[in-house]
């Protein structure tokens, strides 16, 4: 009996300090009214816990923990009152939304991103409507791009076509003007998703040239059968959260996993894997489930696969033909 409330005891701590730290940051970042009211709200609720916490210890009462049921349970009505939006004052690299018309083989895209950077506040701001022929499609590439740490990169598609042209698509948080991104506010509902399609010279270039980040090229082992279906899937989920904003995760709705649930329409048989969060050891999986060349070991493929100097060396006029040299 002494054990089994000891137990009882230790778990109901930890969920309430658990519940009680993700209450404090739900408030921290999304309580409206400025960094004061985020400050007040957030110091409130962290001593209201503190403070239910030690009368429950010091008088043996578990009232405090119905009080905080309660506390809690009006948290998450709140919470869950919170909506995705495509109407606020965005960044100028998400200010448009991404939509697709697909006629037989025929995709146009509308607002295609083409900016010029030279450097992250400095551009030239370009949207473009685009027309692609799904015969021509010729080969989908991954790119990583990797700003730190090696478990973590951002992983975008690039589709090439015979004559040489490639978009890029890239599932992305979507700052509004003036915004950080943040891995923490990415748990708390503070960006919504967006997907960008972008010229390689726009999307990657300014990763490697201008942000001083490390990309890597993997083409992508897949018939053209199933390359037109990601395609197409990307198209269906430009035109879905155009019409349906959601909000980014980090952890559940990010770069990758957003592209693994498009190929598990294609494949419902694609294994789920931790490296799918770990964006950074993505290279992995794909070489596991031979979605990459696996005649060379990965290490390799990795060193083939490294493109940061070829872009730095390549001028605008002929940077993905640059970059693509000697990826196969």
């Amino acid at each position: 009996m002494v054990m089994g409330r000891a137990v009882l005891f230790v778990v109901t701590a930890l969920v309430t300090v658990l519940s009680g730290a993700w209450g404090t940051l739900a408030l921290w970042y999304q309580l409206p009214g400025g960094s004061v009211a985020r400050i007040l709200g957030g110091a409130t609720w962290a001593l209201a816990v503190i403070a239910l916490a030690v009368f429950a210890i010091s008088r043996c009462s578990w009232l405090p923990l119905g009080i905080y049921v309660a506390m809690y349970a009006a948290l998450l009505i709140w919470w869950a009152s919170i909506a995705p939006s495509n109407d606020r004052v965005w960044s100028d690299d998400v200010a448009r939304r991404l939509t697709g018309r697909v006629q037989g083989n025929a995709v146009t895209l509308d607002n295609v991103r083409d900016f010029t950077w030279r450097t992250d506040d400095d551009y030239d701001a370009r949207w473009e409507t685009r027309h692609y022929d799904l015969d021509r499609l010729v080969s989908a590439d991954a790119v990583l791009s990797y700003w730190g740490s090696t478990a973590i990169a951002h992983a975008m598609i690039s589709f090439g076509f015979d004559d040489g042209s490639h978009v890029v698509f890239s599932v992305e948080i979507r700052k509004k003007r003036g915004d950080q991104y943040s891995s923490i506010g990415g748990f708390f509902r503070q960006f919504e998703t967006t997907l960008v399609a972008a010229d390689e010279r726009d999307i990657i270039r300014v990763r490697t040239n201008v942000r001083g980040e490390d990309d890597y090229l993997y083409p992508l082992r897949m018939d053209n059968a199933t390359m037109r279906a990601l395609f197409l899937s990307y198209v269906q989920a430009a035109n879905t959260l155009s019409a349906e904003p959601e909000f980014y995760n980090t952890l559940t709705s990010n770069c990758t996993t957003i592209v693994y649930r498009m190929a598990r329409r294609i494949d419902p048989g694609l294994p789920w894997d931790v490296r799918l969060l770990l964006t950074g050891y993505l290279p992995e999986y794909l070489y596991k489930i031979g979605a990459v060349d696996r005649s060379v070991p990965l290490e390799q493929l990795r060193w083939r696969g490294r493109i940061t100097d070829k872009a730095k060396n390549a001028s605008a006029s002929n940077f993905s033909m640059a970059i693509h040299a000697n990826s196969r």
